[in-house]
């Protein structure tokens, strides 16, 4: 009865939400399965969890400290954790049994590459049914049997499609789309691309869009019946229609030219982009129109600059860091609700109505979601790796995931 309950739900986040429902109802409720979540928004739809923690933060489960240098986040499926890391020379995936994260298998993808601000992977896996597929650094493109690691498929995205690696490395994370993966590697006509994904074979390159690829991860929505992939690119947030991947639409003023990095969020037939470097935020609206999506903005504003770590949508409201201050927006107008210090820059995350906050000062905190003004019910720190923390944390079946260069710990965050 309660995973019906939790698929239910999920499905109705899915309608509202316009994302596909079939790939969330395959999911058990406890699944992870790509960067941001089931909804790939941030959003959990889990319920029963602490409401505040103790000084000294929730009981913590497990720890590892051996996935080497990076920075991407977790994705989660049945039994199992998938977290991207590196050896001496390579850049891997590693598997891990949830239960207590030790390494069921690990698999080389290819040469890790070292960078002034922090050396290895910066994506998250994507899991589809007995699939890993996984982006490096170094824009080797992976397609992997979850039960072993063995390859089905592989390439590199920036030497078959013409991409330059950006200045701070490939931190993109794959997106399946039926039965396509989306990636971006910023080359000539082929900004975006669609790969069949069980075969890596070409469906679509974004004829007419040449944009290099900054940082951002890609989405995907239904517009009055027009299949829409959105994502930053270099110079654009970008509209491509997902069935022949035809620009639609471009939009420069969310955009910086230094860094474009937070995953756009979609809700009510509107999108959300923001970028920092004294840029801001803008919602558009979108309307189907003869085969086509059509973007018209509502309104831009500087109030939120996110630099990375990504908002969330809760209720109507937009909540994330705007540099390093933590800021509530009403999502229809741009309007400020509340602005706080918090526990200084960094990433956000919801579950069961509190945002799940993990600095890049190594600082956890827990805060209510509401446009009131800014509740923190907890706060602890996890050890400093020498690096930001910046990968996004992950709350699963009960559990807060927080990782940290090489070191990884779970948490236990369900009530009792």
């Amino acid at each position: 009865m309660e995973r019906r309950r939790f698929l239910a739900l999920g499905a109705s986040i899915a309608s509202m939400y316009g994302f596909r429902t079939s790939a969330f109802a395959s999911a058990f409720a406890s699944d992870w399965p790509q960067f941001r979540g089931p909804m790939r928004n941030g959003i959990s739809a889990e319920t029963g969890l602490l409401k505040t923690w103790p000084a000294s933060g929730p009981p913590q489960l497990w720890m590892i400290n051996t996935l080497g240098q990076g920075y991407g986040s977790l994705a989660i499926k049945g039994d199992r954790v998938f977290v991207q890391g590196s050896s001496s020379s390579a850049s891997i995936l590693f598997c891990l049994n949830r239960a207590d994260g030790k390494v069921i298998w690990q698999a080389a993808l290819g040469p890790k590459v070292d960078e002034g601000r922090g050396n290895g992977p910066r994506g998250t896996p994507a899991i589809d049914v007995d699939r890993a597929y996984v982006l490096t650094e170094n824009g080797d493109l992976a397609c992997l049997r979850v039960r072993d690691g063995s390859p089905i498929w592989r390439k590199n995205i920036l030497k078959d499609f013409g991409g330059k690696n950006p200045g701070w490395l490939i931190s993109e994370s794959p997106l399946i789309d039926g039965n396509r993966v989306i990636v971006t590697p910023g080359g000539p006509n082929a900004s975006v691309v669609a790969l069949d994904k069980m075969t890596g074979a070409t469906v679509w390159t974004s004829t007419g869009l040449s944009d290099g690829a900054h940082y951002a991860s890609p989405i995907a929505a239904d517009i009055g019946g027009v299949r829409t992939i959105m994502t930053f690119t270099s110079r654009s947030a970008v509209g491509l229609r997902a069935s022949d991947g035809k620009l639609m639409w471009t939009y420069r003023p969310a955009a910086n030219g230094t860094a474009n990095i937070t995953t756009p969020v979609f809700a009510d037939s509107k999108v959300f982009f923001t970028s920092a470097y004294g840029t801001g935020c803008a919602l558009l609206e979108l309307k189907a129109q003869g085969g086509e999506v059509k973007a018209t903005e509502v309104y831009f504003s500087k109030e939120m600059q996110n630099h990375h770590g990504g908002v969330v949508l809760v209720g109507g409201h937009v909540y994330g860091f705007s540099n390093a201050i933590l800021t509530c927006l009403e999502y229809t107008t741009g309007k400020v609700m509340w602005k706080d210090r918090s526990v200084g820059k960094g990433a956000v995350v919801y579950a069961d109505g509190h945002l799940y906050l993990l600095s890049e000062n190594n600082v956890v905190g827990l805060a209510e979601a509401t446009p009131a003004g800014y509740k923190e019910t907890g706060r602890f720190t996890i050890p400093d790796q020498g690096w930001p923390s910046w990968a996004h944390p992950v709350v699963s079946d009960g559990r807060l995931y927080l990782r940290n260069q090489g070191w990884l710990a779970c948490y236990d965050v369900k009530a009792r």
